[in-house]
């Protein structure tokens, strides 16, 4: 599955301090872009943080104690089109942005309100549910408050199911102790190729506990969401602290199966040979057989991949991800939910013993993706995961601006 935007940033706490040293003010001024009048009210964030803010009546906005790092800044006003743009933090200096808002409308120039051309049908809203929101512990403790302005969409030919939304979808996550707004969400799973994309510009919004006992709750919950995450393990790349955080990184290399094409091929002959007649014992034994020869191998290769071959730092001392093939990431420190699966089984095959680790697949969809220093992609679509990093979804989601309140074991 692809983990578009469940790039969870991880703060370690040497970096935590060093974040708030290094935080900064943003501010700035939202206007109409073709009468330049401001607009007043208009919510301003930075995507997939806490940090948002309301317009003043003159159309200005602050942010303050903002973390070193890029961002997108997202301004949203009911009748516009949502505005992003790209910002880098990194100094105490203010910083001045102008977001400028596109009216929705028609060449006649009357605002355009979106409409749902359909009711949903029940069965594709489960399993945009399932897919969205994940089916981990967590995730059960989640829900999506406006479920009236989200629009799915089956695809019966191309396999894919599509979901949008009219403004946002808000979810509300109990396990968590956060409130999200999903802005410009795009969500699409391709059931044929078994992958699941989505990506958009959420701001979250901490809940207020009821008790101290939720409080801490929520903050260990928060804590067990963070260990073994997708950027637990790329800070720990970034950090050089890959074993010393619990990760084992190894190379799996998948190369073509000879067989497949001979099997594969006498099993589509016979099935076209007995379209119209049934299947002899020995034949439908023969099928089951070649159907268990699968198309591809996968060679582990047992030994840690040593840093160099994980990262490359340029001279200017960015950090990029890089490695070849695809890595196989075993985090030894937390075992998995107790809802997860396990990785797909082979068909024919023994069942599978439940598994005792996270064990997570990653692939790299750029020849290298650039890490920031606080362990988050430039570009969370420049990777693929599978296996258990999948298997987590809006369950297990934290802001970036998300720090540990404790040292990591």
């Amino acid at each position: 599955m692809r983990c578009a935007l469940l790039a969870l940033l991880l703060l370690l706490p040497g970096w935590a301090l060093a974040q708030a040293a290094l935080s900064s003010t943003l501010s700035g001024t939202v206007r109409d872009s073709l009468t330049q009048k401001p607009l007043p009210f208009a919510s301003v964030f930075l995507a997939n943080t806490t940090l948002g803010a309301t317009t003043n009546e003159q159309g200005e906005f602050t942010l303050a104690r903002v973390p070193a790092g890029s961002y997108d800044l997202v301004a949203s006003f009911v009748g516009y089109r949502l505005a992003k743009v790209a910002v880098t933090v990194g100094g105490p200096a203010p910083q001045q942005v102008a977001l400028p808002l596109a009216p929705e409308s028609s060449q006649l120039g009357e605002v355009v309100v979106r409409a749902r051309r359909h009711a949903n049908r029940p069965e594709d809203y489960q399993r945009f549910i399932e897919l969205f929101l994940g089916r981990t512990s967590f995730s059960r403790q989640c829900r999506i408050r406006n479920p009236r302005a989200v629009i799915v969409d089956y695809d019966a030919k191309a396999n894919e199911l599509t979901a949008s939304a009219t403004d946002y979808v808000e979810v509300e996550n109990q396990a968590l102790g956060y409130r999200l707004k999903y802005y410009g969400m795009h969500f699409s799973a391709n059931f044929g190729q078994q992958l699941v994309t989505f990506y958009g510009q959420p701001v979250f919004e901490e809940l207020v506990p009821r008790s101290a006992g939720q409080r801490q709750r929520w903050a260990n919950n928060r804590a067990t969401a963070y260990r073994g995450s997708l950027t637990h393990f790329l800070c720990s790349v970034y950090l050089d602290k890959v074993a010393a955080q619990g990760f084992l990184a190894q190379k799996l290399r998948v190369i073509p199966n000879p067989p497949f094409a001979r099997a594969d091929s006498l099993r589509r002959q016979l099935l076209r040979q007995h379209q119209h007649t049934a299947l002899s014992s020995a034949e439908m034994d023969s099928v089951a057989r070649w159907a268990r020869v699968y198309p591809s191998l996968q060679l582990l290769y047992t030994a840690p991949r040593p840093l160099d071959s994980l990262r490359r730092v340029a001279p200017d001392g960015r950090v990029y991800l890089r490695f070849t093939d695809y890595l196989r990431v075993t985090y030894s420190r937390e075992p998995p939910d107790p809802l997860y699966p396990g990785p797909p089984r082979l068909p024919g095959g023994p069942p599978d013993p439940p598994p005792r680790q996270q064990v997570s697949r990653l692939q790299l969809l750029a020849h290298e993706a650039e890490l920031q220093p606080n362990g988050q992609l430039l570009n969370p679509l420049a990777v693929l995961v599978q296996d258990y990093w999948g298997f987590e979804k809006m369950g297990e989601f934290l802001p970036l601006n998300y720090a540990p309140l404790s040292p990591i074991p």
